[in-house]
Order: structure tokens, then sequence, then C-alpha cells
């Protein structure tokens, strides 16, 4: 375009000015942008080839990807930036070319100003459609790339997850070879399945050259120990390894024939309630309330409960209370360990269908299970706390043992699942030998709190102790893993003296049966790939010490209850008034009548309230006012009274006697107004 002399808007489009400089620049990015969007194109595309040889994306690929997006985000910028320098150039442009369009020119000059004006607008129309079209490309592109990331992230996990599984079974085909070879009494069949860390399961077949030894499969590192079963006769020793004796020396004992006690109780008991009712419920109604507040002071309605109280949920631990009544007969307190520990893990068996939360029990609640004549025991428990809720039992046997324990609930809600954490020891002693067993709960968690079906398990270690003789059971509560070949819910344990010598092996499921196999030898297996190395257990056939009753008939509408559930909250004449059968909401929940209960529970918990502003009024005139929030918690037991434990080294709350008197009586003057 011929320059015109005069006209310096023209002289500046020949130029160097800034304006026509960002218009190169910006027809330099044109072609830069789409060769750099060509691969990108190519790789976004779908291959329709139909050869997938080379359809999976390497890491190197999707690095390549990332900086290509990232290179192509930056571009984007710079033509933004040129778009608005454009655009407002364009506009200081046109308005100079109106001006010039107002002055006095001769006409040619004019019509050249015009179709300058004219280009100028069309170049800027150009230029914004351009940027457009590069920022709708982009973002398509981006949109792909996240698609295809994700498909690729997840191939890739899953392939991690393969490469993992099958090292792992590698490893345990290696270390099984070589625990084989180096077992005591191995089968000649090498063919034989043989595995580690599970015990006394159902029996498979048996090779035709040893019908007398078995091998078990487990999950690696499950269990430190290999288990070889083995019958009485064959009394093999191992080179190197530990010989024992291949008797029982308690057959009458440890005898599965005798798990459920004979003969029909003396008072009859029911065996239903009403069935659970069908109410619906608006959760976020309930939680949205919640948000931000400690779990124990959320105030829940009846339809999370079930129609029991945390003291009586307490109390059903005693329900296989016949071990205990088997195991005073023990002459070896290496047996007798076998069978508290078979007790200790029958507490859960009643908590695997149980998602219902029982009710937390008010400050000086009570409850007591009398049943010296069809059982041969009598239970208390108190609530000797609020917060943190923590409650003390207390159960004689008049077969030769009693038990305690102060038990405080911990709970932590983590999103998808709720973990709670029993705090405190269980001591159990036997008055004819002087056997003191002490142990603590093992951890409970709730899964699918917010979505999907609610369901309990049980894990961690629990470690028993007799504290007079030194001897210890390692427990092992194993977690569910979907993809575990275990079964759900595996115990496994080893029972040793207190020189550390194994004496028995535990297996079992928590909610339904536990066994125990008398060790007769032990070794040392190979080392495994990664240098670990278990100890070879050779066996004499498991016994069945504990198996679970069955559930009665229409339990699945009556909370999932035992048939002595059934039985704990049935009203009986001459308990205290404070015992939680006489709690009017937990009873008209279980007669159905859930909003009378609901109402009826939030008049209780205003109550306690109540009494508890009442504790720290009474307590701030007696002592300062920076004290007065501290004992206003102290709350003094009626049943129970704090010492030091001399075993564990710490304070719980031990029984002190009087209930039962009170009871025979019915003298409950002390007892205090709570319901």
């Amino acid at each position: 375009m011929p320059a015109t002399p005069g006209c310096s808007c023209v002289r500046s489009l020949q130029g160097p000015s800034p304006w026509a400089a960002l218009l190169l620049r910006l027809m330099g990015i044109v072609p830069r942008v789409r060769q750099m969007l060509q691969p990108l194109s190519d790789c976004c595309l779908p291959d329709d080839s139909g050869d997938d040889e080379d359809g999976t994306a390497s890491p190197a690929d999707k690095s390549e990807l990332h900086d290509t997006i990232k290179k192509l985000s930056l571009k984007l910028d710079d033509l933004s930036t040129c778009n608005e320098l454009v655009a407002k150039h364009g506009v200081a442009l046109q308005r100079s070319l109106s001006e010039l369009d107002g002055l006095r020119i001769p006409c040619e000059s004019g019509e050249k100003l015009k179709a300058v004006s004219e280009r100028a607008t069309l170049f800027r129309i150009t230029s914004n459609a351009m940027i457009n079209a590069c920022r709708d490309f982009l973002e398509l592109a981006e949109t792909h790339s996240r698609k295809w990331q994700r498909a690729l992230q997840y191939e890739q996990e899953q392939r991690v997850h393969l490469e993992e599984t099958i090292e792992q079974l590698a490893k345990q085909h290696n270390s099984l070879e070589r625990a084989f070879r180096s077992a005591p009494g191995r089968a000649a069949n090498p063919t034989k399945s043989f595995s580690e860390g599970s015990l006394l399961t159902t029996k498979g077949e048996d090779s035709e050259e040893d019908e007398d030894t078995e091998y078990f499969d487990a999950m690696e590192d499950s269990t430190s120990f290999i288990t070889v079963i083995t019958e009485p006769k064959e009394d093999r020793k191992a080179e190197g390894g530990t010989t024992g004796s291949v008797e029982w020396t308690s057959d009458n004992v440890l005898d599965s024939t005798s798990l459920v006690p004979q003969g029909p109780p003396k008072v009859k008991r029911r065996v239903r309630i009403p069935d659970k009712p069908n109410y619906s419920l608006n959760l976020w109604s309930i939680m949205k309330n919640c948000i931000g507040r400690e779990l124990s002071k959320i105030p829940m309605p009846v339809n999370f409960n079930e129609p029991l109280s945390m003291l009586q949920r307490l109390t059903e631990d005693l329900e296989y209370h016949h071990l205990l009544d088997k195991a005073v007969h023990c002459t070896s307190s290496v047996e007798q360990m076998c069978l508290v520990a078979a007790f200790s893990v029958s507490s859960y068996s009643t908590t695997v269908h149980r998602i219902a939360k029982p009710f937390n029990p008010m400050l000086g609640e009570t409850f007591e299970l009398d049943r010296l004549d069809d059982m041969g025991l009598r239970s208390l428990c108190e609530q000797v706390s609020h917060h943190p809720p923590s409650a003390a039992h207390y159960v004689f046997s008049k077969h030769g043992w009693s038990l305690w324990q102060e038990i405080t609930i911990s709970s932590k809600f983590r999103g998808k699942y709720l973990s709670i954490m029993p705090l405190g020891a269980i001591h159990l002693e036997f008055q004819a030998s002087g056997n003191h067993y002490v142990w603590r709960k093992s951890t409970s968690t709730v899964h699918n709190i917010i979505v999907g079906k609610l369901w309990i398990d049980q894990t961690g270690d629990v470690e028993i102790v007799n504290h007079k003789t030194k001897d210890r059971c390692q427990l092992k509560f194993l977690p569910y893993s979907y993809f575990s070949k275990e079964v759900a819910r595996k115990v496994t344990g080893v029972v040793s003296d207190s020189q550390g010598k194994a004496h028995y092996v535990l297996s079992g499921s928590w909610d339904e049966q536990m066994e125990c196999a008398k060790i007769v030898q032990s070794s040392p297996s190979s080392p495994s790939l990664d240098g670990k190395q278990k100890t070879v257990y050779q066996t004499l056939p498991a016994k069945l010490m504990w198996k679970k009753y069955p559930l009665p008939d229409n339990a699945e509408n009556m909370y999932y209850f035992s048939e002595l559930a059934l039985t704990l909250n049935e009203h009986e004449e001459g308990v205290a008034p404070t015992d939680s059968r006489l709690r009017p909401d937990q009873r008209l929940m279980e007669k159905g009548h859930w909003d009378e209960a609901n109402t009826e529970k939030q008049r209780l918990e205003e109550k306690q309230r109540v009494n508890r502003r009442r504790r720290l009024e009474a307590c701030s005139r007696g002592c300062g006012a920076e004290e007065a929030e501290k004992e206003a918690e102290v709350y003094v037991p009626l049943w129970f009274e704090k010492r030091l434990d001399p075993v564990t080294g710490e304070t719980a709350c031990v029984y002190k006697g009087g209930y039962w008197e009170a009871k025979e009586k019915q003298d409950w003057h002390m007892c205090p107004n709570i319901f």
C-alpha cells in the first residue's frame, strides 16, 4: 500500500510500530501452535486401525503429553495477550481513522482511509476468531487428555497390583518349597498342598503315600509359623527341633463333647421380643447438626440403637461362660490358657450382625445378671463415668473363678468407617490355682458408615498373660481383605510357657469357632527370599474348644439377638431402681414405640445435664472456680471404688461389695434417681 504524504496513520502501518510488531508476532505464533497441536491431535484421536499392539501408553508418552499440554497453555496465554493488545490497538486505530475521516482531506485519501478502516476491523475480528478457535481446541484436547490419563493411570495401577500379586505368589511358592523340604516328617509326594500360617482348617484330600500328614494354606505373613498335622502314632523327631509328649494330659477338659451345658434351665426365659419396626430416617437432618462435635456427645435418635444398654452388651460377653467353668478343672496352666483364649474370642461372636449401637448408660446406671441357678454366676455392671463413657464390671462364679474389668470406649469417626477402641484391662482369676489372667480387647471397626451396607470387623493383636506362671498367648485377629484367600474373621494364636516354649497353636474365626492343637515338635524353616524365617510346628490333630450357638428363629427381625441377649432386657422383680431394664426409653424402643422412645431419651439426657450442673454448683461452693469444672466430672460410684491395680499399675474401679446384700434386704435408699 503506497504511502500518502501527510497521513501518519498509514505511515505507521509501514514502519516497525508496536501494533504492527504484535500483528507480526501473532502471525508467527499461529503456525507454531498448529505444529504443536498436530501431535496432540494424533495422540488423542482414537485409533481405528484395530491394531492394539501399541495401544498402551508408556510413562514417557504420558510425560510428553503432559509437557505438550503445558506448552500449549503457555502459548494460549501468549495468544490471549496478543488478542487483548490487537483489540486495544485496533480500537485506537479505528478511533484515529474516524478522526481523520472528519478532517478535510482529498477524496482519494478518504477512500483509502475507509478501506484501511474496514481492513483493520476485519483483521481484528479474524484474530479474535482465531484466538477463540485455538482456545476451544485446546480445551477439547485437555478434556480428552484427562480422560485418557485417568484410563492410563487406572491401567497402570492394575498392572502394578497384578505384578505385586504375582511377586507375592512367587515368594510364597519359593518359601513353601523350602519349608516343605525342611519340614519334619514331610510327605513323600511333593505335590501335596502346603502353605504357611493357617491352622486347623478342614481337611482336604490326603496323598496316597502318607495319610497321616496334612498341610494348610494361608496368606503370606499372616502368622509367623508353619503348622504340620500328624497322628499321635507318628512320633517323628525333627533335627534340631524340640520334642514333647504326644498325649493330651486332659482329654476330658479340652474335649468338644462337653461344649454345650447340660440340663434345662430352672427358670423359663423369654425366647422372642417384638419385631423391629421399619422406620425411615433422614440421616442428613441429624448429621448436619453434629459436624465438628465429639462423637460421644452427639445426641442420636433410637433409630441407630438396639434395645440394650452398653452394660447389658458388656454382660453378653459371659454367654460362653462354660469355657471358664471347664478351665477350672485344668491341671495344666497352658491348657487352661487355651480355654481362656477361646473365651476371649467368643465375646466377639455376637457382634458380627450387630451393627446398631447400644444405649449409652446414664451416669450411675447399673445392670445385674443373677443367674446362679442355671449359669452359676452373678454379674454386676455400673456406669462410673459419662465423659468419657466408662463401665465397671464384676462377675462371681460359684464354679471357682471371678472376672472384673473397667472398660472405657474411645471412638473415632474416620469418614468411611468408625473405629471403636475399648480401653482397659480384663482380669480373670481362678481361686483354686491362683492363676491370674489379664488381657485387653481388640479394635472394632464399622465399615461403610456413609455409603453401602454396614459391616463390622475385629482387628489387632491380643496378648493374654498369666501373671502367676508367666504363660502367654498371642492372638492375632486378621483384618478382612478382598484379595485374601483366607476365610473372613480369622484368628490365629500360639500358647507359650514362661520359657517361651510353644505348647499349643490356636485357630478359628471370632464369629464361628476356635480349635487348638498340641505341638509335639518345632523347628526353624529355611529362610524365604525376603530373608524371613518362620517356625515349623508339628502338631497333633486339632480339638474343637468353642463353637457358636445358632441364632434363634426370626433373629433378623429381632436385632440379631442371641438367646442370652433376648433375656437381658426381660423385666425382673427386685432389681435396683437404677437397673437398665427400668430405663423407659429403652423399654419403649423394644416395644416398637420409637417416637415416644426418642422423646423419653431427650428427657433423660436433659435430666442428666441438670444433675451435672448441680454437682458443678455444689463443687464451686467448696473449691475454686478454676477447679470446679474438673471436680464436676468426678463422680463417686455406688458399688465400685477406684483402686490401684498391682498387676497393671493402672487405677481402675473394683467392686467393693454391698449390692447383693442390698438386694436381699430390698434396701435401695442409696440409689440415685436417674430415670
